[in-house]
């Protein structure tokens, strides 16, 4: 038996199932509504094209792919779309079914359609790879562990990413609202796998582009597929005196709109706020209250021009009904984080129930609606912190959605449509399924290293959608790569070198270089110690304790004693005087001659610091000043650890060229590879909640790896110290400015 579709009294109005519609007339006449008679024609040739290609088949689903394309079109056509979306819609499955499907769809309605329903197939080759994933983690949201979380919200990016027109996601929408619809009319056991998967990636793309009309529809179908009984309990209490409840709606809107017009707010606009049973759910679980609880199940919203005037109705309400004090929030004295502004109330009405009504101006209600990209971050729960690229392109869109009602021209808004791609960050999927983000330009080998450290250094091909590619292949969004790997080994040299085109990100460089420079400590680590080894020999004293000695001559552990031999910093005369006995230490002339000494290169010396007058000596930056290129730098001799590189106004420096001067060095930074420097940010704020969240935000958009910090609150200020790693005094220099910027931030400076 067919279970009966319930659908909340109050919801936008739609066509509910392509089985209940008796005149396929009818539903011919709204697919070209609105629509010139030339492209009324288009759209009647592809139907008959569409019907005659399809016959009787199925979808995967049990659907009939015609009834699908046709349920599809109807709520593309109903969501305003432009004739190619709808032509799209009806030919979406033409390539599954034909082999040379798009051919057939460029010639026959040309480009844009063919194009359109490339995108639509290319999503639903990787609809396998999210469903999979989500079956993966259905655990609830808030017990859901923060790195499953992050892999579905890479998930909806990659969605969006994936295509070149925005429109594509539009269709993939209505096709996934088809979906459901047909699912309501015929039970299927997997209806439930597909609910989860549409409240996890689809209803929330809809909320973030602002299509209310399916993302509501999206989330009370899935919500009654994966829990009937709650589902079935909300319903029955809503449609509990329904007439009754929506004739108060209409009246309490025109005794609100009297009560304003005749205290001077006669611009105002008031409605009745649709609530649907999923967010009345929600809400019962967020609060933990009962049905009766619920205090915007009848609820109105009111939209007037000024601040000044959000307080006169808000004064109004309050005299018509009677308010509930601890239903009250001021948003607009205190907005929410993400500078949501709106007065919210709860007032009893004469038959004893509740009505919530919220009250805002017109540039609030904008703001709301489409103007920031945090609004969909605080109602998904999600923390507020903007990727400003990603969240400006949302914003953009959505305005674009609103646009798309009042335009002449329909060809000029999708023209800003396809400018609106998200092309930054590209979307690589793992043969496991699980999505991997990297900047566009990355390479298989950039894709290894941000997978595994290991897997980067073993990588020896590459494979991306099954072919074996060059390992400087540029990658593209939503292929999958396979990464050919050695049972041992290291990188190769070759990829450090920026020509051939192997590496693109900072993070793969430093990881090929941390390898190699590894492998040269190692190198000096056995030489060292063959020559300490062959000395003791020499001198009859194998069975000397290597710790003992060691700590005679001021190491922590052998090892540091092997690679000084092996350095050069520790000469064959001062480990024979030890290995003796003595504790006489080298004369002074003995040390600085053998801090000056040719060594080997480096690793700040492969950083590009040249000694004048010398040739690559050993260095090291000064941890009490920590100089970063271009600062004017200088060099002093230290006893046994070469030469110590300071700022030129470090006081430190100071004091050591004025008892020792003779030590001093002239040194300069050199034109080596780019490098990654130490530096310290002192912070003064009037300590507040949150305070180093935001700070922290703005390191990490910056990309500045904190490796130590150090917060100390007292008497309402606080002193935070970042140590942090850099690439350049101008990347130091935009931190500190972003840092300026933070609520209570009083100074950011660099120690």
């Amino acid at each position: 038996m067919r279970e009966r579709v319930h659908y909340n009294c109050l919801m936008v109005s739609v066509t509910h199932s392509v089985a209940a519609q008796s005149d396929f007339e009818h539903s011919l006449q709204s697919l070209v509504d609105g629509l010139p008679m030339a492209d009324s024609e288009r759209i009647r040739r592809a139907v008959e094209s569409a019907r005659a290609h399809y016959g009787d088949r199925q979808l995967g689903s049990g659907e009939a792919v015609w009834g699908h394309a046709l349920g599809m079109a109807l709520i593309v056509a109903g969501l305003k779309l432009d004739v190619d979306s709808r032509l799209a819609a009806l030919l979406f499955a033409l390539p599954a079914q034909q082999e040379h499907g798009l051919a057939l769809i460029e010639k026959e309605f040309g480009r844009s359609v063919a194009h359109l329903v490339d995108g639509i197939s290319r999503l639903n080759r990787v609809r396998p790879i999210t469903r999979g994933f989500v079956a993966q983690s259905s655990e609830s949201d808030d017990k859901r562990p923060q790195e499953v979380k992050a892999q579905i919200e890479v998930l909806r990016k990659m969605l969006l990413a994936m295509v070149e027109d925005i429109r594509v996601v539009l269709l993939r929408l209505a096709s996934r609202t088809q979906t459901l619809r047909y699912y309501a009319v015929e039970p299927d056991p997997l209806r439930a796998a597909v609910a989860r998967e549409t409240l996890e990636l689809y209803s929330p793309l809809a909320n973030r582009l602002g299509v209310w009309e399916l993302k509501w529809e999206l989330e009370d179908l899935s919500f009654r597929f994966m829990h009937p009984a709650i589902y079935k309990d909300i319903a029955q209490h809503l449609d509990e005196k329904r007439t009754e409840r929506e004739q108060f709606i209409v009246d309490a809107v025109a005794r609100l709109q009297r009560e304003l017009a005749d205290a001077g707010v006669g611009d105002a606009e008031v409605y009745g706020r649709p609530k649907h049973i999923f967010s009345i759910w929600n809400k019962m679980r967020k609060k933990d209250v009962a049905f009766s609880e619920v205090y915007d199940v009848r609820a109105l919203r009111v939209i007037v021009t000024d601040v000044k005037d959000c307080y006169t109705a808000l004064g109004i309400v309050h005299h018509i009904w009677s308010p509930i004090a601890s239903e009250f929030d001021d948003y607009i004295a205190h907005p929410k984080g993400n500078d949501y502004r709106s007065l919210h109330t709860a007032v009893h009405c004469p038959d004893g129930r509740a009505l919530e009504v919220q009250i805002r101006t017109r540039e609030m209600h904008n703001h709301a609606e489409l103007g920031v990209a945090a609004h969909w971050r605080y109602k998904e729960g999600s923390k507020a912190t903007p990727e400003d690229r990603y969240d400006e392109k949302i914003a953009w869109l959505r305005q674009l959605l609103t646009w798309r009602d009042e335009a002449v021209d329909s060809s000029d808004w999708v023209r800003h449509y396809k400018k609106a791609a998200f092309d930054e960050t590209i979307y690589i999927l793992t043969p496991q399924g699980r999505v991997v983000d990297l900047p566009r330009g990355a390479t298989p080998v950039d894709f290894a290293y941000r997978v595994h450290t290991d897997i980067g250094h073993r990588c020896r091909g590459a494979k991306v959608d099954g072919a074996l590619v060059p390992l400087n292949t540029q990658l593209a969004t939503g292929q999958r790569v396979e990464i050919v790997l050695a049972k041992h080994g290291g990188p190769s040299r070759d990829w450090l070198n920026a020509s051939l085109g192997y590496l693109f990100t900072h993070r793969s460089r430093a990881k090929v270089r941390q390898w190699f420079a590894s492998l040269a400590l190692e190198d000096m680590l056995g030489e060292g110690r063959a020559v300490v080894t062959r000395e003791l020999q020499r001198m009859g004293q194998s069975g000397i304790s290597l710790d003992e000695l060691s700590d005679r001559l001021g190491f922590a552990r052998p090892d540091d004693l092997f690679i000084a031999v092996a350095r050069a910093k520790l000469n064959l005369r001062q480990l024979q005087l030890a290995v003796r006995g003595g504790d006489a230490p080298p004369d002074e002339e003995d040390r600085v001659e053998l801090a000056v000494s040719r060594q080997r290169p480096s690793d700040d010396a492969e950083k590009g610091i040249l000694i004048v007058g010398m040739d690559r000596l050993l260095t090291q930056l000064a941890g009490c000043c920590k100089p970063v290129p271009p600062d004017p730098i200088v060099g002093f001799v230290t006893r046994g650890k070469g030469v110590s590189v300071h700022r030129a106004d470090c006081s430190n420096f100071s004091n050591m060229r004025a008892m020792n001067g003779e030590r001093v060095i002239e040194t300069t930074w050199g034109a080596g590879e780019e490098g990654i420097f130490a530096v310290d940010i002192v912070i003064d704020a009037h300590d507040r909640q949150g305070l180093l969240r935001d700070v922290s935000d703005v390191l990490a958009r910056e990309k500045l790896n904190v490796i130590a910090v150090n917060t100390q609150s007292r008497q309402g200020n606080a002193l935070m110290r970042f140590t942090a790693e850099v690439s350049s005094i101008p990347q130091l220099n935009r931190t500190l400015s972003l840092l300026h910027g933070v609520e209570g931030v009083v100074g950011a400076r660099r120690a």
